[in-house]
């Protein structure tokens, strides 16, 4: 059931992006009066479709080839690679006989729509949720560095108090892009020691592998007390009692949560010292830790669920209006994000490997439950992605068309047919292997976490 949840909220997600973005495309060719033949939604791959109709001359339908969508332009060279209609003589009606500049913006059609929707459910979320953040100096007790964190200096219980010098307002910034990019410093107060710890330009690497949880936890440290003893575990078997909180282990003095996680994790499969408080009481009691490094069952169920003192959230709310250049932040931060990504990836400073995925490893992201919220901020984000993506210079994508329609506008001569046609191929070449890869390598992702 989980994984029909995930690949129903990616079908969905990519058939909204998807329709609107070629939608883009329809526009535009029917504005300057150009005849658009077919539009679907997934491609009808050697003419096998799952659903189609006719309407005022256009073909609608959905394709059963879950890759993407088109529409069929009259008078292009494009996926369909219809020579015979190219054979002929320039119809009115058809792409090539409009000018350059009418073709460039029906080529850029599907972006600019990409583009207006990231923003408007950016600038809808917005709206309805306003922004939540941590402040940063409400993270009292610092930060709970991961193994990679751990790795470029970080210590549990560091206070960063700056990135690349800027005040750091928001907690939740410790794991945003102008960290994880990489190539930046981190201004960190350790006790009252002050010092700069240096993020090297490969962390993506690292985080792609192991996650963001991995470098810095998104949430602060904190100390605890265990709120509820789960029946028939180990906890329970030790003596452990709701409202105890744990102040040492094997006479290791204990205070806050990851310092338990980290102890246990230490004793797998071991009997282990607990020294508990308990009404002003220390409480000795032995406990048994599972595989997994916790006071749970054999199944892998937790033991014991704690109570954090979580340190207290600020919201945001801005007007109808005021949400708009917000939401529009955040698109353009998510179009510049992924930009940047490419930029690493293109020069060798993180693996593509680790920077590209499939629709697997999207699926992935939506989850196993539905979370609207969660849902809708991963498609405004796609949206924008799949933008940049288009913009590249690649034949067969929109920004390979676009790049020989400018060419043509300097050059004041279209580029012959023939050459648009080998520039397709060689488009479609190129965007197989890259499907392929990123496949593959998301297929040995999950392999290679069994």
């Amino acid at each position: 059931m989980d994984i029909v949840i995930m690949v129903g909220q990616l079908i969905l997600g990519l058939s909204i992006l998807v329709i609107l973005h070629e939608l883009g495309h329809f526009i535009a060719a029917r504005a300057f009066g150009i005849k658009v033949e077919k539009f679907y939604l997934f491609f009808d791959a050697w003419n096998v479709s799952l659903v189609k109709f006719n309407y005022k001359g256009v073909e609608y339908g959905i394709g059963w080839l879950p890759l993407g969508g088109y529409v069929k332009i009259a008078g292009m060279i494009d996926e369909s690679m219809d020579t015979d209609q190219m054979a002929g003589p320039p119809q009115p009606w058809e792409f090539r006989s409009k000018p350059a500049w009418q073709r460039l913006i029906v080529m850029l059609g599907g972006i600019i729509v990409n583009i207006i929707l990231g923003i408007l459910i950016f600038w809808v979320l917005t709206i309805k949720y306003g922004e939540t953040y941590i402040p940063n100096d409400q993270a009292k007790y610092g930060i709970v560095p991961g193994k990679i964190g751990k790795e470029i200096g970080l210590k549990p219980g560091d206070k960063i108090l700056a990135v690349n010098g800027q005040k750091l307002e928001r907690f939740e910034d410790v794991v945003s892009s102008k960290v994880l990019m990489g190539n930046s410093t981190l201004s960190v107060l350790r006790g009252t020691e002050s010092l700069s710890v240096k993020v090297p330009g490969s962390i993506l690497n690292e985080v792609s592998d192991l996650g963001t949880e991995e470098f810095i936890s998104r949430i602060p440290r904190t100390t605890f007390k265990i709120d509820t003893v789960i029946a028939g575990s180990n906890a329970q078997k030790a003596g452990i009692q709701n409202g105890d909180s744990v102040i040492a282990v094997n006479g290791k003095p204990i205070k806050f949560f990851d310092q338990l996680t980290s102890e246990l994790q230490q004793f797998k499969n071991k009997n282990v010292d607990l020294t508990l408080k308990r009404n002003n009481e220390v409480v000795p009691v032995t406990a048994l830790i599972n595989k997994d490094g916790t006071l749970g069952f054999a199944d892998g169920r937790y033991g014991i669920q704690v109570k954090r003192d979580l340190p207290q959230e600020k919201t945001l709310n801005f007007g109808f209006f005021g949400s708009l250049p917000v939401g529009a932040s955040k698109a353009w931060g998510t179009f510049s994000d992924n930009a940047k990504g490419l930029g690493k990836v293109f020069t060798g400073q993180v693996k593509a490997n680790k920077a590209l995925s499939s629709p697997i490893g999207i699926a992935r992201l939506f989850g196993s439950h539905v979370d609207w919220l969660r849902f809708w901020s991963l498609v405004g984000l796609l949206s924008m992605a799949l933008a940049l993506m288009n913009l590249l210079p690649i034949p067969a994508l929109d920004g390979g068309h676009a790049l020989f329609l400018i060419i043509e506008m300097i050059k004041g001569k279209p580029l012959s047919d023939k050459f648009l046609e080998r520039a397709q191929i060689v488009g479609f070449v190129i965007l197989i292997t890259l499907m392929v890869f990123v496949f593959g390598n998301d297929i040995i992702k999950i392999m290679n976490k069994k």
